[in-house]
């Protein structure tokens, strides 16, 4: 009998392979998604921060670290004529993500805005500077 192209060779294929792989935890891997580009003056990160608000959002640089984090507590109530509840969600939840950009930057050269859930960042580039040898001599008395 054929079986139709979009079934495979065997109709039952791909329907086990589910059952091989891992469950999946209940994460969301689409938070915190990020687009690097490199210009010029430094690199351009648009991290996509769908639901979360800006007061949601930090951004905190700690021994050489950009770290990006976000936490939100949304709660979401439909109730019929009466007032008795049809549906009551809440949700919780945190990310966070972390890049090095290097020891060299500061707090303030590091700039950031956030617009229609997408957090831009700007680290700038910033050459480390190499450590200089610096020659002591001990005083020969005579």
């Amino acid at each position: 009998m054929l079986v139709p192209s979009i079934f495979g060779e065997d109709l039952f294929d791909t329907f086990f392979d589910d059952f091989k792989r891992p469950a999946r935890s209940n994460t969301n891997i689409n938070v915190m998604r990020t687009d690097i580009k490199e210009t010029d003056a430094g690199f351009e990160l648009d991290i996509d921060l769908p639901g979360y608000k800006k007061e949601d959002v930090q951004a905190e640089l700690k021994d050489g670290y950009l770290t990006i984090s976000a936490k939100t507590n949304t709660t979401r109530e439909e109730k019929d004529e009466n007032g008795k509840y049809i549906r009551k969600e809440r949700y919780s939840g945190s990310c966070s993500r972390s890049f090095y950009v290097g020891e060299q930057l500061e707090q303030e050269d590091i700039k950031a805005r956030f617009e229609d859930g997408i957090l831009k960042v700007m680290v700038p580039k910033k050459e480390a500077k190499p450590a200089v040898e610096e020659n002591r001599y001990i005083t020969i008395e005579g």
